[in-house]
Formats: structure tokens, sequence, C-alpha cells
């Protein structure tokens, strides 16, 4: 038996974004019909001027695969100081019938893939079937990924952008506009982007309320990325008091997500999480039930993301003859 080495160039030409959307949705089914066991995710912060790194671990009962995943970021001295980019990612891929390692590949790329497809995913359960205006508070690469994968499941006609720093919301219309030709109004605050929001999207690494709840209207669809550890936030915690709250995991956006601050605040109870994501898309909860509810969906990211995405591209790789083989068992 031999092991698969796939690389960030293989990786990226192995997988599109619709297979994406479809491993991640089988991701959230699987996690809500008990098929999958997946441990607490591990989160080291290392000292100051370094970053962080997250270890998530999960074993897919059917398809018979254990993956591990090591991913970094906030390591912004990286590429000067150790030629290396300031975030990155490994993933294992373990058969479970024998727990022999079948496959290592980049996991950059996934990360960020499946984070964006997840974004689609709520948005197809949730959002208005009329949505066409996006806000994207934050506008580094995760909130392109959003718009990828977004671009999948509806016709995107504007996008209203605000970043902490013009140049950077200048970039990213420049890159929108080019890659999509949707175009792109740059902010001139916050507010003004999510009051014109249908979808609002937030992937900041924000430490405090970056939206407010008076801002949002009635029907808008909230898409809450950036909150996956304690500390971190976006949302103004009075949101949730009127909202549809959707998570990707309870017992995970409990304890690090977004949805941490309104329970910590006894704004809302366990009781007033609607259900997880994985629960609407298998039908045993309803998701939206009108045009002028609010819904929430949570993401902190999940193991089982990385698993399906990771093994989908892993039968590519097999189907197509690419990587390199190498003998990792004596």
């Amino acid at each position: 038996m031999k092991t698969l080495l796939l690389k960030k160039n293989d990786v990226g030409r192995l997988i599109r974004m619709t297979e994406v959307i479809g491993a991640v949705e089988e991701a959230y089914q699987a996690f809500s019909s008990d098929q999958v066991e997946q441990p607490d995710y591990i989160g080291i912060h290392l000292p100051s001027l370094r970053g962080e790194i997250d270890f998530k671990l999960g074993y897919y009962k059917v398809a018979e695969i254990i993956s591990m995943k090591a991913h970094s970021g906030g390591f912004t001295n990286n590429p000067v100081e150790h030629g290396v980019p300031n975030s990155m990612g490994t993933i294992l891929l373990f058969d479970a019938k024998s727990c022999a390692l079948i496959c290592i590949m980049d996991g950059s790329l996934i990360t960020g893939l499946r984070t964006g497809a997840a974004g689609a995913v709520s948005v197809k359960a949730l959002a208005r079937k009329n949505a066409r205006t996006i806000a994207s508070i934050g506008t580094g690469n995760q909130a392109r990924m959003q718009i990828r994968a977004i671009n999948e499941i509806l016709k995107i006609e504007e996008i209203y952008a605000w970043d902490s720093t013009y140049e950077t919301s200048s970039k990213y219309k420049a890159d929108i506009e080019r890659e999509f030709g949707i175009p792109v109004t740059v902010a001139s605050s916050k507010k003004e982007a999510v009051e014109r929001a249908d979808i609002l999207i937030t992937t900041t690494r924000g430490k405090g309320s970056l939206v407010e709840a008076e801002w949002v209207k009635p029907g808008t669809h909230i898409v809450a990325i950036g909150t996956d550890q304690r500390g971190k936030q976006e949302l103004d915690p009075e949101l949730f008091r009127n909202a549809k709250i959707i998570v990707d995991s309870l017992s995970q956006c409990t304890e690090k997500g977004e949805t941490w601050h309104p329970l910590d605040k006894n704004i809302i109870t366990k009781d007033d999480i609607h259900g997880e994501i994985g629960e609407v898309l298998l039908g045993r909860k309803p998701g939206r039930e009108s045009d002028a509810e609010i819904t929430i969906f949570d993401s902190t990211g999940m193991a089982i993301q990385d698993n399906t995405t990771a093994n989908k591209i892993y039968q590519n790789a097999i189907a197509n003859n690419v990587g390199t083989f190498f003998p990792f068992f004596e």
C-alpha cells in the first residue's frame, strides 16, 4: 500500500466549487444524522507577533474515512522571516478500516473552499428567493470565497463592501468586478453596507460588535463566518433576540461561536436556537418561513467539512491519476 501526496497545485485543479458545495451539504447532513465522530477542535495561540494553529479531527462512518487537519493563520512575518506563507494547512486522510494513512494533501485551499461553500449552503437553505444584494463586512480572501460560492447558488446583482482600510476594500472591488462582473460599491460606513443587504456576510477577525442590530433590515440572511473562538465577535448580540438562529454545530457555536455572546448576556437561551443547518437540509427543521424573518447562520467550521471535501479531492485524484504515490509503510 502506498500513500498519495497532493500539493497545492494538485488540489486546486482537482475540485470545482459546485463539488465543494455538495461535499459540505453532505457533511452537514451526516453530522446531524449521527454519522460523524468529531472531538472538540484544539486551538493553540502562540506568543506575541505570531498567530494561532487549529487542529480538527473527524471520522465519517459511511465513507470510513478519518481526517486530521492542521491550519495556521496570522503569521504576518512568515514570508519575510521564514519564506513560507502566513497561513498554511495540511490534511491527513486515513482509511478507517485499517487506520492506514492514505493521503497527505495541502489543506490551505480546502479551508477557504469549504468555508465559502458553507455560506452558499446556508444561502440556498435560508435566504429569501429574491435576495440579490450582498453586503460584505470584511474584504479579505474568505470574503472573496463567499462570493465565488454564493455566485453558484444565485444571481448576485450588487455588492456593498466595507473594510477597516479603504485600500483593502478598493482592491476587493477591483478583484470582484474583474472576476465576476458584479458591481461593487465601497461603502463609506458599515451601517451603509448593512442597510442595503439582502445577504450580509461577515468575515473579519473581529474583537467586538461590528454590526448593530438596528442596521439590519427584515428579511436579511446573515452569514457569520469570523467568530470561531472565544474572544472573537462580529455581531451585536441583540440581533439574536428576534432572529431565527441556525448553527453548524450546536456544541461548538454555543461555546466558541457568535451565538455564545447572546447566550452569555442572557439575551437568548439554548432553547431559542432553531437548530443545526444539517437538520434544515434533512427536512427535520423548517428553513426560512417568511420573507420578513432575519436568519443568522453561525458557522464555526467543522472537521467533517474538511473530511468530505478532502475525500472528494482524493477520489478525483485517483480517478485522474494526479499526485505522487510514495511508500510510507515498510
